[in-house]
């Protein structure tokens, strides 16, 4: 799925920045756009999944609530970090014509080591609660993971963050907060608005609530013996959220004063949601039925880096280094340089993942060099 979400970025971005004249008013722009709804739920999704099987094996290793949510929360911080870092990279690339206020965007780094942060209080209050309800069984004395009472907290935390996004959007907006805290909620960074291609805590951080429900599931001790059972249930699931979502959509009853279908509606994030469940089953057939399984899969490959290609693309779509004048291409000549984009992020993954960077002798490497 990492692999994927990363070619779905990668088309978004390499046609949002190269498009120019009227090739930025035709339906494939539009097409492309609407495909770019979906890489970053996907990253959140799955941060959800991983947080979910990590925390399990802490579980299983036999550590304390308090233990599990420190760890956790620490892995939150790094990712966060990343984020800070990523920002001041651009900055200082961009020195001269990026505004100072670009370094407190919020990105998607930033979002994820967030929702990773929220994450580890959620799980351990809730591991909490179930140890006082006897977490080691009497009869086999192993320890298991309370999967149904996380699985609910997880869905009822994403519920609460779809239902009071449209509210914290409009009405509700904490406007007596400094623009930089504020913009972690609703997004407005100094724009004096909530900006729908900006990443706050409302609405984004659900999906990785939703994930981590999907992963305390997937890696409870039934789904693990039924694993295609349970990801064809995903599927289904997923339909229904779709179909529900549409119908809620399309009726006219309306719990919100203001309405904004595609960026803060509950409706839209559910059928999000729906979306991300039939992939995770697409996913799972393509690696264990398709041709994943006949040799290299390029996807598989670069959902091993995404983070380091998501981190090197930016430069070389948006920022001072890009492949192609921004603003300026042809439909044709912007494929190619998704092409190219491509081809260079998979060969940048291939060396990140084949070499072994520590075995190499990098003192001898440096005399070969030195002339005589």
């Amino acid at each position: 799925m990492r692999g994927l979400a990363c070619v779905l970025m990668f088309q978004t971005h390499c046609y949002d920045a190269w498009l120019g004249g009227d090739a930025r008013n035709t339906r494939f722009l539009q097409g492309s756009q609407l495909l770019g709804t979906l890489p970053a739920p996907l990253f959140l999704f799955l941060a959800g999944i991983s947080f979910a099987l990590v925390t399990d094996k802490l579980i299983r290793k036999r550590l304390t609530p308090a233990e599990i949510t420190r760890t956790m929360a620490r892995r939150g911080a790094e990712i966060f970090a990343f984020g800070l870092l990523f920002r001041l990279q651009e900055y200082l690339i961009a020195w001269g014509w990026a505004p100072w206020s670009d370094l407190l965007r919020v990105d998607v780094l930033n979002i994820i080591g967030l929702s990773m942060i929220l994450m580890a209080p959620l799980c351990g209050i809730t591991l909490s609660i179930a140890n006082r309800r006897h977490r080691t069984t009497e009869v086999t004395k192993q320890v298991t993971t309370p999967a149904a009472m996380l699985v609910t907290a997880a869905i009822a935390t994403a519920a609460l963050i779809a239902l009071l996004t449209p509210p914290l959007h409009t009405t509700w907006r904490p406007t007596w907060l400094p623009w930089p805290i504020e913009s972690y909620i609703d997004g407005c960074h100094n724009l004096g608005a909530p900006q729908s291609w900006l990443f706050s805590i409302f609405p984004w951080t659900a999906f990785a609530f939703a994930g981590l429900a999907a992963g305390f599931i997937l890696f409870s001790d039934r789904a693990r013996a039924h694993t295609t059972e349970t990801l064809a249930l995903f599927a289904a699931a997923g339909a229904i959220a779709i179909l529900g979502a549409r119908q809620l959509d399309h009726s006219s009853f309306h719990l919100y004063a203001t309405y904004d279908y595609w960026h803060t509606s509950p409706n839209f994030l559910m059928m999000r949601t729906g979306l991300l469940l039939v992939i995770a089953f697409l996913s799972y057939a393509w690696c264990r039925w398709g041709l994943a399984t006949r040799g290299f899969s390029p996807l598989i490959q670069l959902g091993q880096t995404s983070l380091l290609v998501y981190w090197v693309h930016i430069e070389f779509v948006y920022g001072r280094y890009s492949l192609l004048s921004k603003r300026a291409q042809t439909i044709p000549t912007a494929s190619r340089g998704l092409l190219e984009i491509f081809l260079f992020m998979l060969i940048l993954s291939l060396l990140r993942t084949r070499i072994d960077w520590k075995r190499i002798d990098w003192k001898k490497m440096v005399r070969r060099v030195q002339p005589a």
